[in-house]
């Protein structure tokens, strides 16, 4: 926002890496933050996978990656690519045949799993592939799926074997002349993630995408994911991310958002800083936040909004934001646009208005941006 100051102690030095492309999008050397999320229908089903893909797009993801576990997905991914506004990573486990057909069929990005994708004479096809029809390949290692020899020799996944295993990986895509890479090293545990992760951002130059696997359902997924992927990124680590939750897909893309702003990294939409509420209130805060995120959720510019109970941190709050309430006494409160006082406001038309103001200044900062 330009009336906020620039705070530098707070700036994040993200790590160097050399830059790739999956479709339009460029993922590494200083690009900005990539947001992914993942598909959940039949991927067969064109017109379901494809309506979620939309939504996703819609909810700001960036990427989306769809699983193509047989020949009827890798048929259905060619109509969804051709339609879809984003590039669509095909996620191969497995049968390696399918990583040919996906890129084929016009996948921007493959996903294959080094511990279950094959030997190395598949490895080579399917890189042979991704050369011939301009894909680029995420590495994608697993701490549930390492291979056999490196279990045999760390007794357990454990961060040692992770980077092993991409290492590996990223070995015999080098030695085939193919650098268009990108690399994960997941696990569902939040230490044993975050200590594979640092291994492999300092043994590699590769774009680094980053997720906590199977991190569980909306709210316990959510917190896994903001302290394993927060903690990276702090660090200055990760080039994608993809929050790994058991729900739709669109809440995947908006917590991923979430947590980016949270850092300064990516900023879209409204960020809505809003109290707890307390006795102190001189309104619903709760009932009035959750009816202006869903009334806000269309504007996609980067804004601030405090919404804020009483006079105890409202008016300070309101110093950081576009766009501020603050509630007082006998049903009203005062607006606060750009950190100061502008006017007072019914509570019974403080929604509407609210919505109003951050429309108008949206317009106002799209304008200014031209």
């Amino acid at each position: 926002m330009s009336h906020n100051p620039i705070r530098p102690w707070r700036d994040i030095e993200r790590r160097k890496s050399r830059q790739i492309m999956v479709g339009n999008v460029p993922v590494g050397g200083g690009a900005p933050i990539a947001v992914q999320t993942m598909t959940n229908t039949d991927s067969s089903d064109v017109k379901a996978t494809l309506g979620q893909v939309l939504a996703a797009a819609e909810a700001g993801a960036d990427i989306v990656r769809i699983s193509c576990p047989d020949v009827g997905s890798t048929t259905a991914l060619k109509e969804i690519v051709a339609e879809s506004p984003v590039p669509i990573v095909a996620d191969i486990h497995f049968h390696y045949k399918r990583a040919i057909e996906a890129a084929e069929a016009g996948a921007a990005c493959l996903r294959i799993n080094p511990g279950n994708i094959g030997n190395e004479d598949r490895v080579r096809e399917v890189i042979k592939a991704a050369k011939d029809h301009g894909c680029s390949i995420r590495i994608g290692v697993n701490a549930g799926s390492l291979e056999k020899h490196l279990l045999e020799k760390y007794g357990e996944p454990c961060p040692e074997a992770m980077v092993e295993s991409g290492l590996e990986h990223i070995r015999i895509l080098e030695d085939n002349d193919f650098r268009e890479y990108k690399i994960s090293v997941k696990a569902s545990d939040v230490f044993l993630s975050a200590a594979a992760y640092h291994g492999i951002a300092e043994a590699t130059d590769a774009p680094i995408h980053l997720g906590i696997t199977e991190a569980g359902g909306f709210v316990s997924g959510t917190i896994k994911s903001a302290i394993g992927l927060g903690n990276l990124l702090w660090a200055g680590i990760g080039d994608t991310i993809r929050v790994s939750l058991s729900a739709d897909p669109v809440e995947e893309v908006k917590v991923g958002y979430e947590i980016l702003k949270s850092l300064g990294l990516r900023h879209r939409g409204v960020n809505i800083i809003s109290c707890p509420s307390c006795a102190r209130q001189g309104f619903d805060v709760i009932k009035t936040v959750a009816e202006l995120e869903k009334r806000l959720a269309h504007i996609h510019t980067p804004m601030s909004l405090s919404i804020i109970g009483c006079v105890v941190n409202g008016p300070g709050e309101a110093l950081m934001t576009d766009v501020g309430f603050t509630g007082g006494g006998a049903g009203s409160g005062m607006v606060y646009m750009a950190g100061k006082q502008d006017h007072k406001l019914d509570n019974e038309k403080m929604v509407d208005h609210i919505v109003e103001l951050v429309e108008k200044r949206a317009a106002e900062i799209n304008s200014e941006n031209v």
